[in-house]
């Protein structure tokens, strides 16, 4: 679940480093939760799934129409969205911040 703090973070309310708020979309993509809200934050998920900032969450979810969003080892390793992913853009050890958001 995210926290008021993460939702402040994303919506650009509170003053956050890169790192916190890349931690408050991967605790938003972990809980699901972004794939319910408004369509921008689905759309900002994705982009940064995609830039390989964030990796996809460790179990799959539904968005609010009922698509499948899959989980980071549903998808082909070294693709947007697996951890290798992450580690080739950014590294090891930003994959391993995201794994403990």
């Amino acid at each position: 679940m995210i926290t008021i703090n993460d939702m402040e973070v994303l919506e650009g309310l509170v003053d956050a480093d890169e790192a916190e708020a890349t931690a408050a979309m991967q605790r938003a993509i972990n809980s699901g939760e972004c794939w319910m809200m408004q369509g921008s934050y689905g759309r900002a998920a994705m982009a940064a799934i995609k830039a390989g900032r964030n990796m996809l969450g460790a179990v799959s979810r539904r968005d609010y129409y009922g698509n499948r969003i899959p989980s980071r080892d549903d998808v082909v390793e070294g693709t947007p969205g697996s951890r290798e992913f992450v580690v080739s853009r950014y590294g090891e050890a930003h994959a391993d911040a995201l794994g403990r958001a």
